[in-house]
Protein backbone atom coordinates (compact mmCIF):
# COMPACT_ATOMS: atom_id res chain seq x y z
CA UNK A 1 0.00 0.00 0.00
CA UNK A 2 2.69 2.43 0.56
CA UNK A 3 4.45 1.38 -2.60
CA UNK A 4 1.52 2.14 -4.62
CA UNK A 5 0.70 5.42 -2.84
CA UNK A 6 4.70 6.44 -3.32
CA UNK A 7 4.26 5.76 -7.38
CA UNK A 8 1.23 8.05 -7.27
CA UNK A 9 2.48 10.30 -5.79
CA UNK A 10 5.16 10.72 -7.70
CA UNK A 11 3.10 10.59 -10.98
CA UNK A 12 1.03 13.88 -9.10
CA UNK A 13 4.17 15.05 -8.56
CA UNK A 14 5.09 15.14 -12.37
CA UNK A 15 1.84 16.38 -13.49
CA UNK A 16 2.58 19.18 -11.67
CA UNK A 17 5.79 19.54 -12.86
CA UNK A 18 5.15 19.27 -16.19
CA UNK A 19 2.22 21.49 -16.34
CA UNK A 20 3.93 24.43 -14.32
CA UNK A 21 6.84 24.26 -17.42
CA UNK A 22 4.15 24.24 -19.38
CA UNK A 23 2.34 27.14 -18.19
CA UNK A 24 5.81 29.14 -18.26
CA UNK A 25 6.98 30.97 -21.57
CA UNK A 26 9.50 33.35 -22.14
CA UNK A 27 9.72 35.52 -25.33
CA UNK A 28 13.03 37.29 -26.51
CA UNK A 29 13.52 40.38 -27.50
CA UNK A 30 12.60 41.88 -30.97
CA UNK A 31 10.60 38.88 -31.18
CA UNK A 32 6.42 38.01 -30.51
CA UNK A 33 4.14 35.00 -30.51
CA UNK A 34 0.72 34.33 -31.04
CA UNK A 35 -1.44 32.91 -28.55
CA UNK A 36 -4.59 30.80 -29.39
CA UNK A 37 -6.81 29.72 -26.67
CA UNK A 38 -8.96 26.71 -27.85
CA UNK A 39 -8.24 27.36 -31.45
CA UNK A 40 -9.07 31.08 -31.15
CA UNK A 41 -6.58 34.31 -30.85
CA UNK A 42 -6.15 35.16 -27.61
CA UNK A 43 -3.27 37.33 -27.00
CA UNK A 44 -0.14 38.05 -28.17
CA UNK A 45 2.85 37.53 -25.93
CA UNK A 46 5.59 40.44 -25.83
CA UNK A 47 8.94 39.63 -25.23
CA UNK A 48 9.95 38.49 -21.38
CA UNK A 49 8.24 36.08 -19.06
CA UNK A 50 4.60 34.99 -19.86
CA UNK A 51 1.61 32.18 -18.33
CA UNK A 52 -0.19 29.84 -20.29
CA UNK A 53 -3.07 27.83 -18.95
CA UNK A 54 -2.08 24.47 -19.22
CA UNK A 55 -3.72 22.04 -22.26
CA UNK A 56 -5.96 25.42 -22.81
CA UNK A 57 -3.49 27.91 -23.77
CA UNK A 58 -0.69 27.46 -27.30
CA UNK A 59 1.39 29.34 -28.88
CA UNK A 60 0.64 29.28 -32.85
CA UNK A 61 3.28 31.38 -34.34
CA UNK A 62 7.07 32.95 -33.29
CA UNK A 63 7.03 36.53 -35.07
CA UNK A 64 10.55 37.95 -35.87
CA UNK A 65 10.04 41.52 -35.34
CA UNK A 66 13.15 42.72 -36.92
CA UNK A 67 13.70 44.22 -40.04
CA UNK A 68 14.56 41.34 -43.08
CA UNK A 69 16.21 41.45 -46.14
CA UNK A 70 14.63 39.16 -48.80
CA UNK A 71 16.70 38.54 -51.98
CA UNK A 72 14.32 37.47 -54.81
CA UNK A 73 15.34 35.61 -58.14
CA UNK A 74 15.82 37.74 -61.13
CA UNK A 75 12.36 37.68 -63.23
CA UNK A 76 12.31 38.10 -66.75
CA UNK A 77 11.12 41.77 -67.42
CA UNK A 78 9.56 42.90 -71.05
CA UNK A 79 10.40 46.78 -71.34
CA UNK A 80 8.24 48.93 -73.66
CA UNK A 81 10.37 48.44 -76.66
CA UNK A 82 9.40 44.70 -76.24
CA UNK A 83 12.86 43.38 -75.12
CA UNK A 84 13.18 41.23 -71.96
CA UNK A 85 15.46 41.69 -69.19
CA UNK A 86 15.91 39.60 -66.54
CA UNK A 87 16.02 42.23 -63.31
CA UNK A 88 16.91 40.91 -59.65
CA UNK A 89 15.32 42.62 -56.69
CA UNK A 90 16.13 43.16 -52.64
CA UNK A 91 12.93 43.61 -50.31
CA UNK A 92 13.62 45.23 -47.15
CA UNK A 93 11.23 45.04 -44.92
CA UNK A 94 9.43 44.34 -40.95
CA UNK A 95 6.59 42.87 -39.29
CA UNK A 96 4.57 45.87 -37.10
CA UNK A 97 1.39 43.57 -36.19
CA UNK A 98 1.94 40.08 -35.40
CA UNK A 99 -1.34 39.08 -35.50
CA UNK A 100 -2.07 40.32 -38.89
CA UNK A 101 0.68 38.70 -40.41
CA UNK A 102 -0.71 35.50 -38.85
CA UNK A 103 -3.99 35.81 -39.69
CA UNK A 104 -4.30 37.94 -42.85
CA UNK A 105 -1.89 36.25 -44.72
CA UNK A 106 -1.05 32.54 -45.07
CA UNK A 107 2.69 33.08 -46.19
CA UNK A 108 4.13 36.71 -46.18
CA UNK A 109 7.07 36.58 -47.63
CA UNK A 110 5.70 34.53 -51.11
CA UNK A 111 3.19 37.54 -50.77
CA UNK A 112 5.65 39.98 -50.74
CA UNK A 113 7.65 38.36 -53.52
CA UNK A 114 4.86 38.27 -55.64
CA UNK A 115 3.77 41.68 -54.82
CA UNK A 116 7.03 42.68 -55.86
CA UNK A 117 7.19 40.92 -59.00
CA UNK A 118 4.09 42.04 -60.50
CA UNK A 119 4.88 45.75 -59.53
CA UNK A 120 8.58 45.40 -60.90
CA UNK A 121 6.78 44.51 -64.13
CA UNK A 122 4.07 47.24 -64.74
CA UNK A 123 6.58 49.61 -63.82
CA UNK A 124 9.13 48.78 -66.12
CA UNK A 125 6.68 47.72 -68.80
CA UNK A 126 5.86 51.08 -69.41
CA UNK A 127 9.48 51.93 -69.82
CA UNK A 128 12.03 52.10 -72.90
CA UNK A 129 15.61 49.43 -72.29
CA UNK A 130 17.52 53.11 -72.04
CA UNK A 131 15.17 54.38 -69.73
CA UNK A 132 14.95 51.22 -67.57
CA UNK A 133 19.12 51.47 -67.39
CA UNK A 134 19.11 54.85 -66.52
CA UNK A 135 16.17 55.17 -64.11
CA UNK A 136 17.17 53.09 -60.84
CA UNK A 137 16.08 55.48 -58.45
CA UNK A 138 12.53 56.07 -60.36
CA UNK A 139 12.02 52.21 -60.41
CA UNK A 140 12.66 51.82 -56.57
CA UNK A 141 10.38 54.32 -55.20
CA UNK A 142 7.76 53.15 -57.49
CA UNK A 143 7.93 49.75 -55.82
CA UNK A 144 8.41 50.78 -52.46
CA UNK A 145 5.59 53.05 -52.45
CA UNK A 146 2.89 50.39 -53.97
CA UNK A 147 4.65 47.47 -51.71
CA UNK A 148 4.32 49.65 -48.52
CA UNK A 149 0.31 50.39 -49.46
CA UNK A 150 -0.43 46.50 -50.72
CA UNK A 151 1.32 45.16 -47.21
CA UNK A 152 -0.06 47.31 -44.55
CA UNK A 153 -2.89 45.65 -44.13
CA UNK A 154 -0.92 42.56 -43.43
CA UNK A 155 1.27 44.39 -40.76
CA UNK A 156 4.43 44.57 -42.66
CA UNK A 157 6.03 47.37 -43.65
CA UNK A 158 8.53 48.04 -46.72
CA UNK A 159 10.99 49.71 -45.90
CA UNK A 160 12.87 50.06 -49.91
CA UNK A 161 13.46 47.67 -52.86
CA UNK A 162 16.30 48.19 -55.00
CA UNK A 163 17.61 46.64 -57.81
CA UNK A 164 20.53 44.38 -57.68
CA UNK A 165 21.16 44.11 -61.52
CA UNK A 166 19.17 44.74 -65.04
CA UNK A 167 20.58 42.09 -67.51
CA UNK A 168 19.59 42.98 -70.86
CA UNK A 169 19.78 39.68 -73.48
CA UNK A 170 23.08 38.89 -74.93
CA UNK A 171 22.45 40.05 -78.25
CA UNK A 172 21.32 43.68 -76.65
CA UNK A 173 24.25 43.30 -75.03
CA UNK A 174 27.04 43.19 -77.70
CA UNK A 175 25.38 46.20 -79.38
CA UNK A 176 25.14 47.84 -76.44
CA UNK A 177 29.17 47.59 -75.71
CA UNK A 178 29.80 48.03 -79.54
CA UNK A 179 27.33 51.23 -79.03
CA UNK A 180 29.41 52.49 -75.70
CA UNK A 181 32.87 51.76 -77.29
CA UNK A 182 31.50 53.88 -80.86
CA UNK A 183 30.57 56.08 -77.86
CA UNK A 184 33.83 56.45 -76.43
CA UNK A 185 35.73 56.50 -79.55
CA UNK A 186 33.11 59.24 -80.63
CA UNK A 187 33.95 60.71 -77.19
CA UNK A 188 37.73 59.97 -77.64
CA UNK A 189 38.18 61.92 -80.83
CA UNK A 190 35.97 65.18 -79.73
CA UNK A 191 38.48 65.28 -76.61
CA UNK A 192 41.74 64.50 -79.10
CA UNK A 193 39.85 67.36 -81.95
CA UNK A 194 39.35 69.88 -78.88
CA UNK A 195 42.48 68.85 -77.58
CA UNK A 196 44.42 69.87 -80.63
CA UNK A 197 42.29 72.86 -81.41
CA UNK A 198 43.23 74.29 -77.85
CA UNK A 199 46.61 73.14 -78.48
CA UNK A 200 46.64 74.65 -81.93
CA UNK A 201 45.27 78.04 -80.61
CA UNK A 202 47.71 78.12 -77.60
CA UNK A 203 50.62 77.54 -79.61
CA UNK A 204 48.88 80.26 -82.37
CA UNK A 205 48.59 82.62 -79.65
CA UNK A 206 52.03 82.33 -78.33
CA UNK A 207 53.50 82.47 -81.65
CA UNK A 208 51.60 85.64 -81.81
CA UNK A 209 52.90 87.03 -78.76
CA UNK A 210 56.20 85.64 -79.28
CA UNK A 211 56.47 87.45 -82.68
CA UNK A 212 54.65 91.15 -81.14
CA UNK A 213 57.34 90.80 -78.58
CA UNK A 214 60.20 89.81 -81.05
CA UNK A 215 59.05 92.65 -83.38
CA UNK A 216 59.07 95.20 -79.75
CA UNK A 217 62.26 94.31 -78.88
CA UNK A 218 63.12 94.75 -82.28
CA UNK A 219 61.52 98.29 -82.59
CA UNK A 220 62.93 99.18 -79.14
CA UNK A 221 66.97 97.84 -80.10
CA UNK A 222 66.01 100.13 -83.61
CA UNK A 223 65.00 103.05 -81.84
CA UNK A 224 68.13 102.25 -79.03
CA UNK A 225 70.76 102.15 -82.06
CA UNK A 226 69.06 105.37 -83.71
CA UNK A 227 69.14 107.28 -80.49
CA UNK A 228 72.61 105.71 -79.95
CA UNK A 229 73.76 106.56 -83.11
CA UNK A 230 72.18 110.15 -82.73
CA UNK A 231 74.08 110.76 -79.58
CA UNK A 232 76.75 109.77 -81.00
CA UNK A 233 76.81 112.35 -83.87
CA UNK A 234 75.54 115.27 -81.82
CA UNK A 235 78.58 114.24 -79.24
CA UNK A 236 81.24 114.01 -82.05
CA UNK A 237 80.03 116.97 -83.49
CA UNK A 238 80.25 118.64 -80.58
CA UNK A 239 83.23 117.42 -80.11
CA UNK A 240 84.71 118.29 -83.40
CA UNK A 241 83.44 122.07 -83.02
CA UNK A 242 85.28 122.52 -79.74
CA UNK A 243 88.42 120.97 -81.11
CA UNK A 244 88.29 123.63 -84.30
CA UNK A 245 87.47 126.58 -81.56
CA UNK A 246 90.02 125.47 -78.90
CA UNK A 247 92.74 124.80 -82.09
CA UNK A 248 91.48 128.09 -83.26
CA UNK A 249 91.68 129.79 -79.57
CA UNK A 250 95.31 128.33 -79.47
CA UNK A 251 96.31 129.54 -83.20
CA UNK A 252 95.07 133.35 -82.33
CA UNK A 253 96.99 133.31 -79.36
CA UNK A 254 99.95 132.49 -81.25
CA UNK A 255 99.28 134.78 -84.02
CA UNK A 256 98.77 137.48 -81.36
CA UNK A 257 102.47 136.62 -79.64
CA UNK A 258 104.11 136.61 -82.94
CA UNK A 259 102.65 140.13 -84.11
CA UNK A 260 103.72 140.63 -80.35
CA UNK A 261 107.32 139.84 -80.88
CA UNK A 262 106.98 141.65 -84.64
CA UNK A 263 105.94 144.60 -83.12
CA UNK A 264 108.63 144.85 -80.71
CA UNK A 265 111.37 143.96 -83.22
CA UNK A 266 110.21 147.29 -85.36
CA UNK A 267 111.14 145.31 -88.98
CA UNK A 268 112.71 147.01 -91.64
CA UNK A 269 111.98 146.89 -95.37
CA UNK A 270 115.22 145.66 -95.50
CA UNK A 271 115.51 143.09 -93.32
CA UNK A 272 111.88 141.80 -94.42
CA UNK A 273 114.17 141.86 -97.83
CA UNK A 274 116.80 139.55 -96.52
CA UNK A 275 114.34 137.05 -94.35
CA UNK A 276 112.26 136.40 -97.69
CA UNK A 277 115.22 135.77 -99.74
CA UNK A 278 116.64 133.80 -97.34
CA UNK A 279 113.14 131.63 -97.37
CA UNK A 280 113.48 131.19 -101.47
CA UNK A 281 115.70 128.13 -101.10
CA UNK A 282 113.37 126.10 -98.84
CA UNK A 283 110.24 126.80 -100.83
CA UNK A 284 112.01 125.73 -104.01
CA UNK A 285 112.84 122.82 -102.73
CA UNK A 286 110.82 119.51 -103.18
CA UNK A 287 109.47 117.08 -106.27
CA UNK A 288 107.92 119.35 -108.16
CA UNK A 289 109.27 121.97 -110.58
CA UNK A 290 108.86 125.15 -109.17
CA UNK A 291 109.75 128.53 -110.77
CA UNK A 292 109.20 131.60 -108.92
CA UNK A 293 109.84 134.86 -110.33
CA UNK A 294 110.77 137.97 -108.15
CA UNK A 295 109.46 141.30 -109.42
CA UNK A 296 110.80 144.00 -109.89
CA UNK A 297 108.93 146.29 -108.20
CA UNK A 298 109.95 143.93 -104.86
CA UNK A 299 111.12 146.52 -102.74
CA UNK A 300 107.84 148.57 -102.97
CA UNK A 301 105.90 145.30 -102.11
CA UNK A 302 107.95 144.79 -99.11
CA UNK A 303 107.65 148.39 -98.47
CA UNK A 304 103.67 148.76 -98.57
CA UNK A 305 103.87 144.86 -96.72
CA UNK A 306 105.90 147.18 -93.79
CA UNK A 307 103.22 150.15 -94.09
CA UNK A 308 100.73 147.71 -93.04
CA UNK A 309 102.56 147.18 -89.43
CA UNK A 310 101.91 150.98 -89.09
CA UNK A 311 103.35 154.73 -90.44
CA UNK A 312 107.07 155.34 -90.06
CA UNK A 313 108.08 157.38 -86.83
CA UNK A 314 110.64 160.38 -87.19
CA UNK A 315 113.48 158.02 -86.92
CA UNK A 316 112.18 156.10 -89.76
CA UNK A 317 111.20 152.94 -88.43
CA UNK A 318 107.41 151.67 -89.15
CA UNK A 319 105.14 151.18 -85.50
CA UNK A 320 102.28 149.09 -85.39
CA UNK A 321 99.31 150.97 -84.42
CA UNK A 322 95.91 148.92 -85.05
CA UNK A 323 93.40 150.37 -86.85
CA UNK A 324 89.30 151.35 -85.41
CA UNK A 325 87.98 148.61 -87.05
CA UNK A 326 89.99 145.94 -85.29
CA UNK A 327 89.67 148.04 -82.05
CA UNK A 328 86.14 147.20 -82.42
CA UNK A 329 86.45 144.02 -82.94
CA UNK A 330 85.65 141.45 -80.44
CA UNK A 331 88.14 139.40 -79.12
CA UNK A 332 88.71 135.48 -78.82
CA UNK A 333 88.28 135.84 -75.17
CA UNK A 334 85.25 137.46 -75.18
CA UNK A 335 83.53 134.67 -77.47
CA UNK A 336 83.70 132.27 -74.23
CA UNK A 337 79.80 133.63 -73.24
CA UNK A 338 78.54 132.21 -76.55
CA UNK A 339 80.25 129.15 -77.02
CA UNK A 340 79.94 127.59 -73.34
CA UNK A 341 77.53 125.47 -74.45
CA UNK A 342 79.65 124.02 -76.74
CA UNK A 343 81.93 122.50 -74.21
CA UNK A 344 79.14 120.78 -72.34
CA UNK A 345 80.50 116.96 -71.27
CA UNK A 346 78.95 116.44 -68.07
CA UNK A 347 77.96 113.04 -69.26
CA UNK A 348 81.93 112.08 -69.14
CA UNK A 349 83.86 113.65 -66.41
CA UNK A 350 87.08 112.63 -68.43
CA UNK A 351 86.13 114.83 -71.00
CA UNK A 352 84.80 117.42 -68.80
CA UNK A 353 88.25 117.57 -67.02
CA UNK A 354 90.57 117.56 -70.26
CA UNK A 355 88.21 120.42 -71.84
CA UNK A 356 88.39 122.82 -68.57
CA UNK A 357 92.36 121.72 -68.83
CA UNK A 358 92.44 123.41 -72.70
CA UNK A 359 89.82 126.13 -71.77
CA UNK A 360 92.17 127.06 -68.74
CA UNK A 361 95.29 127.06 -71.34
CA UNK A 362 93.10 128.74 -74.21
CA UNK A 363 92.04 131.91 -71.66
CA UNK A 364 95.91 132.37 -70.47
CA UNK A 365 96.43 136.46 -71.41
CA UNK A 366 99.01 136.54 -73.77
CA UNK A 367 102.10 139.07 -73.56
CA UNK A 368 102.60 142.35 -75.10
CA UNK A 369 99.72 144.79 -76.62
CA UNK A 370 97.18 142.68 -78.58
CA UNK A 371 97.16 142.87 -82.28
CA UNK A 372 94.72 142.83 -85.68
CA UNK A 373 94.52 139.87 -87.72
CA UNK A 374 95.46 141.32 -91.03
CA UNK A 375 98.98 140.78 -90.99
CA UNK A 376 98.99 137.13 -89.85
CA UNK A 377 100.37 135.40 -93.47
CA UNK A 378 104.04 137.16 -93.35
CA UNK A 379 104.23 136.34 -89.33
CA UNK A 380 103.36 132.41 -90.33
CA UNK A 381 105.39 132.34 -93.27
CA UNK A 382 108.08 129.72 -93.05
CA UNK A 383 111.64 130.67 -91.82
CA UNK A 384 110.34 134.10 -90.77
CA UNK A 385 112.56 134.68 -87.42
CA UNK A 386 112.90 131.26 -87.02
CA UNK A 387 111.46 127.67 -87.15
CA UNK A 388 107.83 127.37 -89.99
CA UNK A 389 104.83 128.51 -88.32
CA UNK A 390 106.36 129.16 -84.77
CA UNK A 391 106.06 132.43 -82.80
CA UNK A 392 109.22 133.72 -81.29
CA UNK A 393 109.51 136.23 -78.95
CA UNK A 394 111.68 138.86 -79.72
CA UNK A 395 113.76 141.20 -77.11
CA UNK A 396 113.82 144.24 -77.52
CA UNK A 397 116.72 146.27 -79.69
CA UNK A 398 119.44 148.26 -77.96
CA UNK A 399 120.28 151.21 -79.04
CA UNK A 400 123.44 150.62 -81.73
CA UNK A 401 126.09 153.44 -82.15
CA UNK A 402 125.59 155.59 -84.41
CA UNK A 403 126.58 154.73 -88.37
CA UNK A 404 126.90 156.22 -91.93
CA UNK A 405 123.75 155.12 -93.89
CA UNK A 406 124.08 151.97 -95.86
CA UNK A 407 122.53 150.79 -98.94
CA UNK A 408 119.72 149.04 -99.18
CA UNK A 409 120.38 146.63 -101.21
CA UNK A 410 121.01 143.25 -100.10
CA UNK A 411 124.04 142.35 -101.65
CA UNK A 412 125.84 145.30 -100.37
CA UNK A 413 125.07 143.74 -96.95
CA UNK A 414 127.91 143.12 -94.55
CA UNK A 415 129.02 139.40 -93.92
CA UNK A 416 127.49 139.23 -90.52
CA UNK A 417 124.33 139.06 -92.37
CA UNK A 418 124.62 135.64 -93.23
CA UNK A 419 124.79 134.38 -89.97
CA UNK A 420 121.44 132.79 -89.63
CA UNK A 421 118.79 134.31 -88.13
CA UNK A 422 118.05 131.73 -85.52
CA UNK A 423 120.81 132.52 -84.08
CA UNK A 424 120.41 136.47 -83.46
CA UNK A 425 118.71 135.75 -79.41
CA UNK A 426 122.18 134.31 -78.17
CA UNK A 427 124.53 136.21 -80.27
CA UNK A 428 126.02 139.63 -78.45
CA UNK A 429 125.98 141.46 -81.66
CA UNK A 430 123.00 141.10 -83.75
CA UNK A 431 123.69 142.02 -87.43
CA UNK A 432 120.08 142.76 -87.85
CA UNK A 433 120.56 145.64 -85.44
CA UNK A 434 122.33 147.52 -88.19
CA UNK A 435 119.45 146.68 -90.69
CA UNK A 436 116.90 148.60 -88.35
CA UNK A 437 119.00 151.48 -88.74
CA UNK A 438 116.38 153.60 -90.93
CA UNK A 439 118.22 155.12 -93.44
CA UNK A 440 117.77 158.41 -94.99
CA UNK A 441 115.57 157.35 -97.80
CA UNK A 442 114.03 154.30 -97.06
CA UNK A 443 112.10 153.64 -100.35
CA UNK A 444 114.86 151.23 -102.19
CA UNK A 445 113.64 152.52 -105.80
CA UNK A 446 114.99 156.15 -104.63
CA UNK A 447 118.46 154.85 -104.54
Amino acid sequence: MSVALVVVLAVILLAIVVTVIKAVVVIPQASAAVVERLGRYRSTFTPGLNFLVPFIDRIRDRIDLREQVVSFPPQPVITKDNLTVSIDTVVYFQVTNPKDAVYEISNYIAAVEQLATTTLRNVVGGMSLEDTLTSRDFINGQLSGVLDEATGRWGIRVGRVELKAIDPPLSIQDSMEKQMRADREKRATILTAEGQRESAIKTAEGQKQAAVLSAEGAKQAAILAAEAERQSRILRAQGERAARYLKAQSQAKAIEKVFAAIKEGRPTPELLAFQYLQTLPQMAQGDANKVWIVPSDFGKALEGFTKMLGAPGDDGVFRYEPSRDYAAASRPEEDDEAVAGWFDTSSDPHIAALVRAAEEVARKEAPGPQVGMTSLGAAMRPGFGGQPGVAQHVPAPQEPPAEPPQSADPAQQPAASTHPPENRETSPERPSDAKRQTPANPDPSAE
